[in-house]
């Protein structure tokens, strides 16, 4: 944060000290973008003034927007910070990647978004990325003062087992005295003990209550998700009650349409409704990632930047105004900030395949491995089917009434042949939908009831350098570019929202069932998460971490 608005002025209200736990009515004075004082008041409005809500953990790429559109809308929303691991554009484009963000987020000082050293890029040996982060350069960002902490350890294994370069990163970390994030989906027991002594202290992969509580006792924070595909709200709402000092609130992916309708005021509301008392749903929401992170946003007290969210009750915690820096930047959910024009880079180096290498060649007497995704979580699962049921002529066909649909992933770095498998639970019943946003290495995958349509989404979002597409036909086919990495747009965010809405409900006319279609799709490529996924280089096993075959027997 920096005090570049010089600005004066008061906010009256009832004024929540959620340091001190205790909530009257006052006013707050601030200047030059800072509080002054607080004043107690008798004759105030009927309205709260909370501090702003804090999201411990958020790609930012996720919502589509770079970083001085996305602060843009989420402060309309009662955010004034984030914890952002630049993980995903990171898997593209590596240092200058973390860059680009660093930049684009510099372009909204009022708003503060901490960002991390990715310390898996890439993500996994067994996909082809844009990048790749040694511990030296891990170690290099690290050292640099707007970088905050090292982003989610996804690589659990190599915590486990010593891998020396993940250990490297580690060390770095607690060196130069920064917090070390985690990702641990489905790790209990002695594992758990054996991550936090390494160092790690969060997770926002719990979806079991258990899971969470092992972390707790383990001395890690849980960072409670509630994103546009991944829903761990309602499986962890008992922690509400039972660690609320060791609790953050995360969105981790939201898409665009999702962020302009709620972030973290959404949750607060929804642990209050829970039974929750307000403050201690603040607490978690605005005062717990902030000295977790050691940021410096302020918390409503004198001397700290005026940044503070006016709310009509602390029930629904909906946003009247918002202020940064004593700036009023947003009001009713409208940004009062004017939109900025990014920069855009991006690396695609590939071509439009032919539409001979999506065959998939199939025996018709076996057994087969589908992957199966469920509306609301990121974990897949293997379903398994006869091949009779999908091959005809030696080859894969759609099976509509089981829900059988053609998968590919083509690499985006370079012309290699696509993978080929099968998928379970989306539901479609014509055309296709593809997207280069595919956990972590970003490549294009791509479902569809058929090869034509499925080769046309592919081509759109290659010719579009990135995006998310929609092939009602060969011949019928909608997208929304993402230019900057194949991550993002360059549009404004309403725009933006607006176009991702309109291809996720064609692809909900088209059949689909999911609640988020396009994300869905992008968690099918994401390997450190169970069970069966894809990979530009063949059908994964998060199991076994390793490839496996399609055919069973």
């Amino acid at each position: 944060m920096t005090d570049t608005i010089q600005t004066a002025g008061s906010v009256s209200g009832h004024i929540v000290d959620v340091v001190n736990r205790r909530i009257g009515p006052g006013t707050v004075h601030f200047s030059s973008g800072r509080i002054e004082r607080i004043e107690p008041a008798n004759d105030v409005p009927t309205q709260y003034v909370i501090p702003g809500f804090v999201d411990a953990h958020i790609h930012v790429e996720s919502t589509m927007l770079p970083p001085a559109e996305f602060a843009r809308w989420a402060a309309a929303r009662g955010t004034v910070a984030t914890v952002s691991d630049p993980h995903e554009i990171a898997n593209v484009l590596g240092v200058s990647g973390v860059e680009y963000m660093l930049s684009e987020a510099r372009r909204r000082p009022e708003f503060t978004i901490l960002f991390g050293a990715p310390p898996c890029v890439p993500a996994t040996v067994f996909e082809t990325a844009g990048a790749e982060l040694d511990a030296e350069a891990v170690r290099r960002l690290l050292a640099r003062d707007d970088i905050g902490y090292l982003s989610e350890v996804m690589n659990v294994p190599g915590v486990l087992q010593g891998d020396p370069d993940l250990i490297a990163k580690l060390t770095a970390a607690r060196e130069a005295g920064k917090p070390i994030d985690g990702h641990a989906p489905g790790l209990r027991g002695e594992g758990v003990r054996t991550y936090a002594a390494a160092g790690v202290s969060t997770d926002h992969e719990c979806t079991t209550i258990e899971e969470a509580r092992e972390r707790i006792d383990a001395g890690m924070w849980v960072v409670i998700r509630e994103g546009s595909a991944a829903r761990d709200f309602e499986a962890l709402a008992p922690l509400l009650f039972e660690a609320p000092d060791r609790l953050m609130f995360c969105s981790d992916d939201k898409h665009p349409n999702d962020l302009i309708r709620g972030h973290i005021d959404r949750l607060a509301a929804r642990a209050v409704s829970h039974g929750l008392d307000p403050i201690e749903a603040l607490r978690i929401a605005c005062y717990n990632p902030l000295e977790h992170y050691g940021i410096k946003t302020g918390l409503l007290r004198p001397g700290d930047p005026a940044n503070f969210v006016v709310v009509n009750d602390l029930y629904e915690f909906e946003p009247v105004t918002t202020w940064l820096n004593g700036q009023c930047v947003a009001r009713d959910g409208v940004p009062l900030l004017p939109y900025l024009t990014p920069d855009k880079l991006n690396r695609f180096r590939t071509t439009i395949p032919d539409i001979s290498s999506l065959r998939l060649p199939l025996p018709p007497d076996k057994t087969i491995r589908a992957i199966a995704v469920r509306s609301g979580s990121l974990i897949t699962g293997e379903h398994r089917v006869a091949s009779r049921h999908c091959t005809r002529d030696g080859e894969f066909r759609t099976n509509l009434e089981r829900d059988l649909l053609k998968i590919v992933m083509v690499n985006r770095y370079s012309d290699e042949p696509p993978a080929v498998a099968v998928v379970h639970g989306f539901g479609l019943k014509r055309g296709a939908i593809a997207s280069s946003v595919a956990h972590d290495s970003h490549n294009v995958v791509a479902l569809g009831v058929d090869d034509g349509s499925l080769l046309a989404a592919v081509a759109h979002v290659i010719t579009a350098g990135g995006g998310v597409a929609v092939a009602r036909s060969p011949s019928e086919v909608d997208v929304l570019a993402l230019p900057i990495a194949g991550l993002m747009a360059v549009e404004s965010g309403d725009s933006v929202a607006e176009q991702y809405e309109a291809i996720e409900n064609t692809a909900r006319d088209l059949g689909c069932t999911l609640g988020s279609p396009m994300m869905t799709l992008s968690f099918t490529a994401l390997l450190v998460i169970p069970e069966l996924k894809l990979s530009d280089r063949g059908l994964f096993d998060g199991r076994s971490f390793g490839f496996t075959p399609i055919v069973v027997d």
